[in-house]
């Protein structure tokens, strides 16, 4: 807050003053002049008043190219008491009612300089304008006066002025003192406000939980940088807008039992976030609710975290399991087909008992290849992790696949956007080739032979970006969280261990993988590896440890490390 004696401000506004009063006393002793025979000397009257507006002007243009505002406050008070003198001079001396000018410039002085300056002030007013009185008593100069007063008259008039003029400077500068003090007073408040006004933005920015505030209406009103940070909007993105349209899902009231909630948010990629919120009412006293306090964190990740823990403890119970699966069902499986294949040799067979024999066959194949899908899923895989440049491995893929899509006579076309020349990262190749075709044959399936398969590939921090985006006919957001688990296949024919397994694949190289999609739009699957320049550890070992370096990733039946994978939201259930 800036003092109310600031120098400049007064200065500034004692030029406006001026310039107002003097405006006012050349109309009234025109008007007087006009109407009223006088002595008074017009011409003279004027040219002081013309050179005391050329002077205001003067002062206003040097107010701001000259800093030293006291020395300007000391030339300006003196100024004055020169263009009152002759003020008071040309309208009559002692006759003259403009004398109640001298204390104005003695209270101007008060103002803007120490007290002692104020008994200058009226100290050389008293003898500015005693002279004048004497001057034009003594015809030493022509008197503009109508009366003629004796001498101990006039000595009595200028004794009184005296005691008028010291009296007004006792007085000005008490209440100058007394509002000097009030106002460092007041600049001691203002900047103990300011201080703990700042301190409070300050923990409020500082807090790592978002913070919206909105008004009765439900508009947003406030919004501090953890909220613009974890809802990805600027500040005036969110002023004004109602609170309740950010969110997906209703927001918890005030007015119910339950004031606390978790909501979902959709950022500007369609990446979904979960919220919870807490809501309060903002209470002033004696006004009541003037609106509600909105505070919220990022709970994505825990829950990410908790489905992934749910996932695995499926995965683990699926993976013990297996092996008990596989033997129990196998043997008697492969006894079945032997049978039947000596079956469908009996030459006497009608036409129905060889269609139910093929469909016999048909399934047991079928469940043969869900086993077989199976034990590979369960059993321990050996991955031989090396630094190998993805692009290959992903063209190989992708040429594969046209290739399978002219002969098919599909209607498929396949885009690629590549952003990168070279995309190396410690790997498994044919693993990794896997997940690629896993893919893109879901991708072909959802699209049933008509469509556009987008295949990119970029630079994202420390990883490697690679996105799978089809034109199929997308999935419904609540399959999200089944998306990588066993058996969640829609596919006709489809074992449903397909994305499972990439999901094992991901995870074992330490990356991520999530899937998004738009009902009618399409889906993308996003697959995330981190870049070779991550790996200094590698590049440190001896050369014969790296060569022919092979790493055994054993996947336990507990739950494997968590930091890997992230299922994010929307997403076909393809595999």
């Amino acid at each position: 807050m800036q003092s109310m004696f600031d120098e400049r401000i007064w200065l500034a506004w004692l030029v406006k003053v001026r310039i107002l009063i003097l405006t006012l006393l050349v109309a009234i002793e025109l008007t007087i002049v006009s109407f009223t025979p006088s002595i008074l000397s017009l011409r003279l009257f004027v040219w002081v008043a013309l050179f005391w507006y050329a002077g205001s002007i003067f002062y206003l243009v040097l107010l701001p190219l000259w800093n030293e505002h006291r020395i300007q406050s000391v030339l300006q008070v003196l100024s004055d008491l020169l263009f009152v003198t002759l003020v008071v001079y040309a309208t009559g001396g002692v006759d003259s009612s403009l004398n109640f000018l001298y204390p104005l410039v003695i209270i101007v002085a008060s103002i803007l300089l120490p007290r002692v300056w104020a008994y200058l002030t009226a100290a050389l007013a008293f003898i500015l304008y005693g002279a004048v009185l004497d001057l034009t008593f003594f015809e030493i100069v022509p008197s503009y006066s109508s009366s003629h007063p004796g001498l101990r008259t006039l000595q009595a008039v200028i004794l009184v002025n005296l005691f008028a003029f010291m009296a007004v400077a006792y007085l000005a500068g008490l209440l100058s003192s007394k509002l000097r003090q009030v106002d460092v007073r007041l600049k001691h408040t203002s900047g103990q406000l300011e201080n703990l006004q700042a301190l409070h933005e300050n923990i409020i920015e500082s807090i790592t939980g978002g913070i919206l505030t909105t008004g009765p209406d439900g508009y947003i009103t406030f919004a501090n940088g953890a909220a613009q940070k974890l809802l990805e909007r600027k500040v005036h993105e969110l002023i004004g807008n109602p609170v309740h349209h950010i969110f997906l899902d209703p927001l918890p009231q005030t007015t119910g039992d339950t004031t606390h909630g978790e909501v979902r948010y959709a950022t500007g990629n369609n990446y979904r976030k979960t919220f919870r919120v807490l809501v309060s009412g903002l209470e002033v006293p004696e006004r009541g609710t003037i609106g509600f306090v909105y505070t919220f964190d990022d709970l994505t990740q825990i829950r990410r975290l908790e489905r992934e823990v749910r996932m695995q403890d499926r995965l683990a119970a699926v993976g013990r399991l297996a092996a008990a699966i596989a033997h129990e069902i196998r043997n008697p499986l492969t006894s079945i087909a032997g049978s039947v294949s000596m079956l469908a040799e009996i030459p006497n067979l009608s036409e129905e008992h060889r269609r139910l024999l093929q469909i016999v066959t048909r399934e047991s194949d079928r469940l043969n290849n869900i086993i077989t899908d199976f034990l590979a899923y369960s059993r321990n895989r050996q991955y031989q992790l090396a630094p190998v440049d993805l692009l290959p491995l992903l063209e190989d893929t992708l040429t594969l696949l046209e290739h399978r899509l002219r002969a098919e006579d599909a209607h498929i076309r396949v885009v690629r956007n590549y952003r990168a020349t070279s995309v190396v990262s410690l790997a498994d190749g044919d693993k990794i080739k896997q997940v690629f075709w896993n893919f893109c044959e879901n991708a072909v399936r959802a699209m049933k032979n008509d469509g556009t398969l987008s295949v990119s590939v970029e630079a994202a921090g420390n990883e490697w970006q690679i996105v799978f985006a089809d034109t199929g006919p997308g999935i419904n957001p609540k399959i999200v969280e089944r998306l990588f688990e066993p058996f969640q296949s829609e596919f006709e024919g489809g074992t449903g261990l397909g994305l499972a397994i990439v999901y094992q694949i991901v995870q074992a190289h330490e990356g991520k993988v999530w899937a998004r999609s738009k009902l009618g739009v399409g889906s993308e699957f996003v697959l995330r590896l981190a870049r070779l320049a991550e790996e200094k550890l590698l590049e440190e070992q001896p050369m014969k440890e790296r060569s022919g370096m092979q790493v055994v990733m054993e996947e336990r039946e507990e739950a494997p490390r968590l930091q890997g994978a992230a299922v994010a939201a929307g997403g076909p259930t393809h595999g």
